[in-house]
């Protein structure tokens, strides 16, 4: 089906009580898990790529931006079940602005550590591009604390409900991610939320909340938040952790046929063996989102 407006669909999913998945995937295999499990729950979903990951300048080679949109913008247009398609936390406005024509709906800004009159200047100048092109954009106010070192500030801020308001208004974005107790990149166990807090942002911002390091949050912590207003929650960290799993228990015995192992399609395919284990990943939590049936 055609390539879903982010805006709407993630609107319709605050105003209806369950929130969609983002479930990021880093290849073609991930990206396959992802839509396998959506359309086996009947479920929409956001897919995509992570921004930042795409866009540092030590990659090397350099990632081809467009390959990647035409990718997600293809899987999602493909798919049996209503997609949008991110690029997501992406820190250099330059990359945001190309992924605007490069096949996603959905693009999202990040400026770790920015606050102020700068931040919403900058956010305010990305949607500006952004609509003139039929894309949508989330922003993040506040910043979520990080479980490694590689990912940000450990103590993180959460996201003022005032400020949220003033924010959502300066700027005109589609959706925000909120700071409210969850963590990016939590290797090991769950956290709970400041429901309190998600509660006094949603009763201040009409615009459908995200919130990333969706891995780490405990489930009725997350199902209560979904009640409240998040309309979008971001998986990641574990899909690659049982990506990784399921890959070291296949090489174990070795190689052997390097066409077993690689593009034959077999069960003994690493690509199959990864995309089985997105798929199987995303099966586990996607019920606590409401959008199973949804589409």
């Amino acid at each position: 089906m055609p390539l879903e407006p982010a805006a709407e669909l993630l609107a319709y999913a605050r105003r209806n009580g369950f929130a969609v998945g983002y479930f990021e995937s880093w290849d073609v295999a991930s990206l396959e898990g992802a839509i396998d499990a959506a359309e086996a729950t009947r479920s929409p979903c956001v897919v995509g790529f992570n921004g930042e990951f795409l866009a540092r300048p030590e990659r090397d080679p350099p990632a081809r931006l467009e390959w990647y949109g035409a990718l997600a913008h293809a899987a999602a247009e493909t798919a049996r079940v209503p997609c949008a398609a991110i690029f997501n936390e992406c820190p250099y406005d330059d990359w945001v602005e190309r992924a605007t024509c490069a096949g996603f709906n959905l693009v999202m800004p990040a400026h770790p550590g920015a606050s102020g009159a700068d931040l919403a200047d900058r956010v305010a100048d990305l949607v500006h591009v952004a609509h003139a092109r039929g894309v949508a954009v989330e922003a993040e106010l506040g910043e979520l604390p990080a479980g490694t070192a590689d990912h940000g500030h450990a103590e993180g801020s959460l996201t003022d409900p005032d400020q949220a308001a003033a924010f959502v208004r300066q700027t005109g974005i589609d959706v925000l991610a909120v700071s409210a107790g969850n963590v990016h990149v939590l290797l090991e166990g769950q956290r709970g939320l400041d429901l309190a807090q998600v509660g006094a942002i949603a009763a201040n911002v009409e615009i459908p909340l995200a919130l990333h390091g969706g891995s780490g949050i405990e489930r009725e912590s997350l199902r209560k938040a979904i009640a409240l207003g998040v309309a979008k929650v971001n998986y990641g960290t574990y899909l690659k952790q049982r990506s990784l799993a399921a890959w070291q228990r296949a090489l174990a015995g070795g190689w052997g046929d390097p066409h077993r192992a690689l593009g034959g399609g077999r069960e003994s395919d690493l690509m199959v063996i990864e995309r089985r284990a997105v798929r199987d990943a995303i099966l586990e939590r996607i019920e606590i989102l409401g959008c199973c049936g949804r589409a």
